[in-house]
């Protein structure tokens, strides 16, 4: 069974083998993690077609005897100020991810950081009272790489206050955590109550 540091102290903690021993999928990994990075666009770049943009409808000068080449609209694309053609409209950008695939990635970007040795677990009773530089002396004890992901619940109110303005350190509820998060982060802090709420969401 993986072991990983309990934060602040030097005794081990057992990582539930559930979450934490599953192969590495890198195909699965993928998708879930564009998934989770599409999901969090706006998708409200929006351009305006020769059709709505605010000009004249009359010719630019009439048809023939000009010496000119003929001309219509003044809002076309290839004018100043005309319309875009093919450009952005509002949209989603939502990729559908089974559950169980999306479980299955799950724990195995968390096994990678099982595997690498750069998960920690946190009592988070111990920042009942907010302390940024309690966490900061933590992280640095346990030799923290960066960026550094904490995930906490969200009734963790003063832990996730204590670490919130250390830099390149995240802090987001456990709910919220998607496996972009957690693959992209060099180093992860889990607090117990995180963990068996990812136990009870994850296992099986």
């Amino acid at each position: 069974m993986a072991k990983a540091t309990v934060l602040g102290k030097s005794a081990k903690a057992d990582l539930p083998k559930e979450i934490f021993a599953e192969p590495f999928h890198q195909s699965l990994v993928h998708e879930a993690a564009r998934a989770d990075l599409a999901s969090r666009r706006r998708g409200t770049a929006s351009t305006l077609t020769r059709g709505e943009v605010s000009f004249t409808t009359a010719k630019a000068w009439r048809q023939k005897g000009t010496g000119r080449a003929r001309v219509g609209s003044l809002g076309v694309s290839s004018r100043f100020g005309g319309g875009v053609t093919f450009g952005p409209k509002p949209r989603h950008y939502t990729v559908k991810v089974n559950r169980k695939a999306r479980r299955r990635a799950m724990r195995s970007a968390l096994s990678v950081h099982a595997e690498r040795g750069s998960v920690a677990i946190l009592d988070a009773s111990a920042f009942d009272t907010p302390s940024t530089k309690q966490a900061a002396a933590a992280l640095a004890k346990w030799d923290a790489r960066t960026p550094t992901l904490i995930v906490l619940t969200a009734e963790e109110t003063g832990a996730m206050k204590s670490f919130r303005n250390i830099p390149r350190t995240h802090v987001l509820e456990v709910g919220a955590t998607g496996v972009a998060d957690v693959i992209g982060a060099a180093a992860l802090v889990l607090s117990e109550d995180a963990l068996s709420s990812l136990r009870e969401r994850l296992g099986g």
